[in-house]
Formats: C-alpha cells, structure tokens, sequence
C-alpha cells in the first residue's frame, strides 16, 4: 500500500543552512532515504522550496482566489514528502520515525486512496 509521508516544521525551527547541525540532518535525510531505496520501498519524494514561493488557489461560489503563501494559517508548513509503497502502516510509520525533522517537527502519514478500485 502507498503511503504519504509530509514533512512539517516551523521555520527556524530546524539547523541553521551551512552548520555543522545542519549537515548532521541532511546525513540524516540520506540515510533514510538510501534505506527506503534499499528496501524497495521508496517511490518518490523531494523537499518543497520555500513558503515564499507558494501560491494557493480556492474556488468559492464560482470565483477562483489566488493568495501568496500556503494554505493554512499555521507556523508548520510543509517542506517536502517521501511516497513510500509499504506492506502496512506500522511499517510506513517506522520509516516516519526516521525523518530526521520530526525530531523538532511532525511527520504526517497519510495512505493513499487507490482510485482504480472506485467505481462510478
């Protein structure tokens, strides 16, 4: 079964971009991503850029609204995801554990609906 796992933290919230800390978590990042590869399980994933570069769309009574910036009104954004094809969420969330951003953010897992078994 697919599962989503989106990563979200606060900005700031991680290491500092050039620091010794930062280089640790993208070890971190590496290592678990050549463990999902390893493992046959990994089926995409990429860090998002920033939420400076976001633009959200909503349609509300036929008009659509365009807005810089995420979609909800949160300190935590998303900063990137791993599609994962794992036998069952205990496993999905095993992988979870090892994003190194849950440490100071969250991991949400998410399976994935299969829309080919949906009938009209």
């Amino acid at each position: 079964m697919q599962y989503l796992l989106m990563i979200y933290s606060a900005q700031g919230a991680g290491p500092e971009y050039g620091t010794p800390e930062f280089g640790k978590l993208m070890t971190g990042y590496q290592t678990m991503t050549a463990e999902a590869r390893d493992n046959n399980v990994m089926e995409g994933g990429e860090p998002l850029q920033g939420i400076e570069t976001a633009t959200t769309v909503r349609v509300r009574n036929g008009k659509t609204e365009i807005t810089d910036g995420p979609f909800a009104e949160t300190k935590e954004q998303l900063g990137g995801y791993y599609l994962l094809n794992c036998k069952d969420l205990d496993e999905a969330l095993s992988y979870a554990a090892k994003i190194p951003t849950a440490e100071f953010g969250s991991i949400e897992v998410r399976p994935i609906w299969d829309m080919t078994s949906v009938s009209e």
